[in-house]
């Protein structure tokens, strides 16, 4: 691994076999060390210098336990750590399947040969739908670096056609990026649109030939809805599907067996206005076009009491779908 076999790197060697072979449930003897330092490595020493290699370890902070033999107790990451950032990759819907395996091994790598066995049967699933644009890496890098040097990005921008590939909208879009966001499976870049004064939002796998420039971004405080700066969870909580429009206070009837789906979208920031019956009448903040949307996918389950323009709107829509739906 380190092309030397000399001892400078002894110190190293163990380490890596601390950080393979042994866990709370798995100690190494230093004979065991031994044999995987000449399996390993082809490095052959003393159990001395194991032990005073390990005691160096120890000062340098390293968890490492000596009773029972030799174990590392904790690394960057703990089996269950390891597990949620792997199944958040294996199911992102924004990468491509060469590159959800690509990472998957490097997050493994992290673990131990106990912790692969464990996630042995984990694959990139090639039937999960996954985006077909390869440049999605390089417009993540791309935009961190213009978010973090506050500078506008120029890229081109796609959507699928009935062939079902992606196809250039055939013109570029000059965008002030202020963050990405992730909602309902997807990454989002969260912006404005340089001609116009509110928030857009881009989905990033349909984002290809991006360009960091060296024009500054423009002031939050000129953008309708970040006038007093970006508070990401209050932002989330409002813009669900993350459709534009300006924010409003909404008047929603349930059951109060309902309570979990209202905090599951719009968090704990809800109001109830009254009681009765099991029944509720609570008030939550939302975009228009968003709650328009949210509704039709609850109707069966809540009703929109305000705005009265939302409900009149959606009294229209479940018309047209039941006219629809009355079709034998």
């Amino acid at each position: 691994m380190y092309g030397t076999g000399t001892k400078k790197m002894l110190m190293m060697m163990i380490l890596d076999i601390l950080k393979k072979y042994s866990d709370e449930n798995h100690h190494l003897t230093q004979q065991e060390i031994l044999k995987l330092l000449k399996s390993e490595y082809g490095m052959s020493c003393d159990r001395r210098s194991v032990k005073a290699n390990i005691e160096a370890l120890i000062e340098m902070e390293y968890d490492i336990t000596t009773e029972n033999g030799y174990a590392l107790l904790s690394r960057e990451f703990d089996d269950a750590e390891l597990r949620m950032l792997i199944d958040s990759v294996l199911f992102s819907k924004n990468i491509t399947g060469t590159q959800s395996k690509r990472l998957i091994d490097k997050l493994k790598s992290f673990g131990n040969k106990y912790f692969e066995a464990k996630v042995s049967h984990v694959a990139s699933s090639p039937y999960l739908s996954r985006t077909d644009n390869k440049q999605v890496m390089i417009t993540v890098g791309a935009l961190n670096d213009a978010i973090d040097g506050k500078k506008k990005v120029k890229f081109r921008y796609t959507s699928y056609g009935t062939d079902f590939k992606l196809h250039d909208r055939g013109r570029d879009y000059v965008v002030n990026p202020y963050q990405m966001v992730a909602s309902n499976g997807h990454y989002y870049l969260l912006g404005n649109l340089d001609w116009f004064d509110d928030i857009s939002y881009y989905r990033i796998e349909k984002i290809t030939n991006v360009e960091v420039l060296e024009d500054r971004v423009k002031p939050m405080k000129e953008v309708k809805g970040l006038e007093n700066g970006l508070n990401l969870p209050k932002h989330m909580a409002e813009y669900i599907y993350l459709f534009c429009g300006e924010s409003v206070p909404v008047k929603l009837r349930c059951s109060t067996g309902s309570i979990d789906t209202l905090v599951d979208w719009f968090g704990k920031d809800i109001k109830i206005l009254e009681e009765k019956d099991g029944q509720i009448l609570v008030r939550v903040v939302c975009s228009e076009y968003a709650i328009h949307y949210w509704a039709l996918q609850y109707g069966p389950y809540f009703e929109v009491i305000e705005p009265k323009a939302v409900r009149d709107r959606l009294r229209e829509d479940i018309n047209k779908m039941a006219e629809k739906y009355s079709k034998k």
